[in-house]
């Protein structure tokens, strides 16, 4: 897998929980992990990046936006 893409609020695991789970599997501990959510606190985002997320994008974004996060993390 090249990417993965969440949003912090699901409803079953939120985001954060499914970084978690995620960078216990050797296969996926380098794969990049995007958030789009509508999420914008800094605690959130603190948490999410410890947590292992590569990168966050507000809802509602430019398209350009993401395809320009998705490259960057991509490389």
């Amino acid at each position: 897998m090249n990417l993965i893409i969440t949003d912090l609020h699901m409803p079953e695991m939120n985001g954060i929980e499914l970084i978690k789970e995620v960078r216990k599997m050797k296969s996926y501990e380098r794969t990049p992990i995007l958030f789009l959510t509508t999420e914008s606190q800094a605690s959130k985002k603190m948490e999410a990046k410890e947590a292992g997320a590569t990168g966050w994008i507000i809802k509602p974004f430019v398209p350009a936006k993401l395809l320009e996060a998705i490259t960057k993390v991509i490389r």
